[in-house]
């Protein structure tokens, strides 16, 4: 183990490096439920508050792209 000092935490600031302890990571226990081609997307939160589920935003997105030229996915 080495004798590095720790450099002080500064408040509201970020530091100048983080070490991360990889051998405590745990598996994402969310990825089973994410089907194959899945892309997660992270909506702002005034957009986020317009919506109740991923379906509600699946069918508002759908049928923008049913109004576009061409009508359908490429």
């Amino acid at each position: 183990m080495s004798a590095r000092k720790k450099s002080p935490v500064l408040p509201d600031k970020m530091r100048r490096e983080y070490r991360f302890d990889y051998t405590k990571a745990k598996p994402n226990r969310f990825a089973a439920q994410m089907g194959a081609g899945t892309i997660a997307v992270v909506l702002d939160p005034d957009v986020a508050a317009v919506f109740q589920s991923s379906e509600s935003v699946n069918a508002l997105l759908r049928s923008v792209i049913s109004a576009l030229p061409g009508g359908s996915k490429p």
